[in-house]
């Protein structure tokens, strides 16, 4: 399948917020190329037989990409000026140059270099492990294999490590547990293999929805329901614990009616809220009765973990 690739040029501080900007314009998909992490990578414990003397000599200058469908792309282009043009005037990071380059892309020429790059990520007892690398567990640790192709969601960025840490701290065993935007389907799945008695994942993209499916089925997930939806419309459901990983501006969207799905003794995990929005987002559930539990930060972003304002 043939896409249209945008990459923006950045900073590391600048790069997760880019990221959002390409991802709210529609992207299938948005990979983040900062040689920080390639030297973090070049550390960490995973042996490297030999390292090829261009992947050390990358620019500093991160590189965001994300990749869309070639319909409608023209109307896809301006949304994403527009966007870097709104967050220049709002970002509390420097940007760097914001320029923008477009190419034809195939499919798997993304994800042949995606892979380069990835290794299994630690959180807690929960170790997301590309399904490409051999991994043999810790004695406690709860392994969740991933493909994520072209869906967001691969376990590296710090919204979803926030998730993981404030479920980590709760008992699943035997719970319902929810996820709104479930991208790739890390947490459900993960909720799934801590022992949750069902899983319920919702995503609008149906490149999302089908990843999912895929990553379930990778770990032999037997008790996931997972569906195209847009975000709570519809849902019938009620977890004891609802995932929603999104935007700060979504997040205090669904406010409102999120508590249709919770049940009374159970807890909200939100997350995707970078700093400047956090007095926001809290105030917008403390506004609805709902009581904080905890939040965490890790670098520009910020996790919730709320409970019932029945409890």
């Amino acid at each position: 399948m043939k896409y249209k690739q945008i990459t923006v040029s950045t900073t590391t501080d600048g790069s997760d917020l880019v990221a959002m900007v390409l991802y709210d314009s529609g992207s299938d998909g948005v990979s983040i190329y900062d040689s920080k992490d390639i030297l973090e990578l070049i550390k960490s414990d995973i042996i490297w037989d030999y390292i090829e003397p261009a992947v050390l000599e990358q620019s500093p200058i991160v590189k965001v990409k994300g990749f869309y469908d070639v319909e409608n792309f023209d109307s896809i282009y301006v949304n994403v000026l527009d966007g870097l043009e709104e967050l220049k005037k709002n970002s509390p990071f420097e940007l760097g140059s914001l320029e923008v380059e477009v190419c034809d892309l195939d499919d798997a020429d993304w994800v042949n270099e995606w892979k380069k790059y990835y290794k299994p990520i630690h959180i807690g007892k929960i170790v997301i492990v590309p399904k490409w690398i051999k991994y043999t567990p810790e004695m406690d640790e709860r392994v969740v294999l991933i493909d994520p192709g072209m869906a967001f969601g691969t376990g590296s960025h710090e919204s979803t490590r926030l998730c993981l840490e404030l479920f980590g701290e709760l008992d699943c065993v035997g719970k319902n547990v929810l996820d709104i935007g479930a991208g790739s389907g890390i947490l459900g799945i993960s909720a799934s293999i801590c022992g949750a008695e069902s899983v319920y994942l919702s995503d609008i993209a149906p490149l999302a929805v089908k990843a999912c499916h895929e990553n379930a089925e990778l770990n032999n997930i037997k008790n996931a329901i997972i569906t195209q939806a847009d975000l709570l419309e519809n849902a019938t459901v009620k977890g004891d614990i609802v995932f929603a990983n999104i935007t700060a501006d979504i997040l205090i969207a669904l406010s409102g009616n999120i508590g249709n799905v919770l049940k009374k003794d159970g807890y909200i995990i939100l997350s995707g809220i970078i700093h400047k929005r956090y007095d926001d987002v809290l105030n917008a559930y403390l506004d609805k009765g709902y009581i904080l539990d905890k939040s965490v930060v890790l670098g520009e972003w910020c996790g919730l973990r709320l409970k019932n304002k029945a409890v």
